[in-house]
């Protein structure tokens, strides 16, 4: 009888899964239930699991001895927090729709990851996507020697209309300054991220605080929406688009009625298309009124050097009651200053009252009332003006 005993004591209990998934109140060893994955797979969202049946006449046997290791489970495909190494970046976006402005604002970087190099000069670099690259870069200043830079500088986009905000994203990338070292080598950014500006309200700012990503080079299908805040995916037809457009102008009207004449102010263009080898254009605006009234039809421009974005500031005059300009086309052209070669043409727009939609409007609004400067931005078209016989 005593060795019966001995011998039951020896043999290992059986325990049923009932008993194991019962809540047990007294103190004692935990022992671990072997192949709790039978009961309990999991499930991933990439993988198809390969799932084991249990044994229909197989019980779990504890062991403490003899118990495996549970190892922990294998990081499934797809998306994964592995970006939150790269660090974070909060700024600011405020769609002006009054002035035709998108602002951006970047405030701060927390926790960048360091390069190669060790050291962390860094700057903020946006892009208007799609679009010519240079036409739409910005940059702030470079902080060096953190991981957490501070910037507190606005990025503006001048001429950024409702429909620009309806089918643009805007990519900000944390960079290192190449500049400051040795030797200068252009490095990848150390984390980017994309905010469609579809959702932007206008004339109200909105704050992000973003994790940043590694750059995806991979294509985006066309059937895929980026309903996400970021998108992962490189634009397909950035350069398609991006050869479509020639860039905008904003001009000034005004009618004086001390002077009278016409007063026609070249302020500023914006995402002029590159027209040299090194990815920028010298620009010049030329003005002229049709027909010609005399030697005072025709105006130009100072040159802006290497700037897709000039900012010009003249105003020219044109004489005659408002009865005899409103019969008068405005042609407008911008074009690429080249030393010892023909000037390249970038673009134009014509006023008139026999134009079209917005030219239109501004044409004869500023000749309707006198003393009143009406300030709009006008698309650049590509092909060469027509005059109206």
């Amino acid at each position: 009888m005593a060795g019966t005993a001995a011998a039951s004591s020896r043999r290992p209990q059986r325990v049923s899964m009932q008993e194991h998934m019962a809540i047990d109140v007294n103190p004692g060893p935990i022992r671990p239930i072997h192949l709790i994955s039978d009961y309990f797979p999991h499930f991933y969202p990439f993988v198809e699991p390969a799932l084991r049946a249990p044994h229909p006449h197989r019980a779990v046997t504890p062991d403490i001895r003899s118990a495996p290791q549970l190892q922990p489970d294998p990081e499934p495909e797809g998306d994964s927090d592995d970006s939150t190494t790269l660090g974070t970046l909060e700024f600011t976006l405020l769609f002006d729709a009054d002035n035709s402005a998108l602002h951006c604002t970047a405030h701060r970087a927390k926790g960048l990851k360091p390069p190669a190099s060790g050291s962390v000069d860094t700057y903020v670099k946006a892009n208007l996507l799609p679009g010519a690259s240079k036409a739409s870069q910005l940059r702030t200043r470079t902080v060096r020697g953190t991981r957490g830079p501070v910037w507190e500088e606005t990025l503006t986009y001048h001429g950024f209309t409702c429909q620009d905000a309806g089918r643009k994203t805007l990519r900000l990338c944390v960079c290192e300054d190449p500049r400051l070292r040795r030797p200068r080598r252009r490095m990848p950014p150390l984390g980017e991220l994309r905010v469609p500006l579809r959702k932007l309200v206008p004339n109200r700012a909105r704050s992000f605080d973003v994790c940043l990503e590694k750059r995806r080079l991979t294509k985006r299908p066309k059937n895929l929406d980026t309903s996400r805040g970021m998108s992962l995916y490189e634009e397909e037809a950035e350069t398609e688009v991006a050869g479509e457009e020639r860039g905008r102008i904003l001009l000034s009207l005004c009618y004086s009625s001390q002077r009278g004449g016409l007063l026609v102010g070249v302020l500023r263009c914006a995402h002029l298309a590159p027209m040299d080898a090194n990815g920028y254009s010298d620009p010049f605006v030329r003005l002229f009124l049709h027909p010609n009234v005399g030697k005072k039809s025709k105006y130009k421009t100072n040159v802006r050097k290497k700037t897709l974005n000039p900012e010009f500031n003249e105003e020219f005059f044109y004489a005659g009651p408002r009865e005899e300009l409103a019969q008068k086309t405005l042609l407008v052209s911008v074009w690429d200053y080249d030393l010892g070669t023909a000037n390249d043409f970038i673009g134009g727009v014509q006023l008139s009252a026999w134009a079209s939609g917005e030219r239109q409007r501004h044409w004869r609004e500023c000749l309707g009332r006198s003393d009143h400067r009406l300030e709009l931005w006008h698309p650049l078209d590509g092909a060469p003006l027509q005059l109206r016989n």
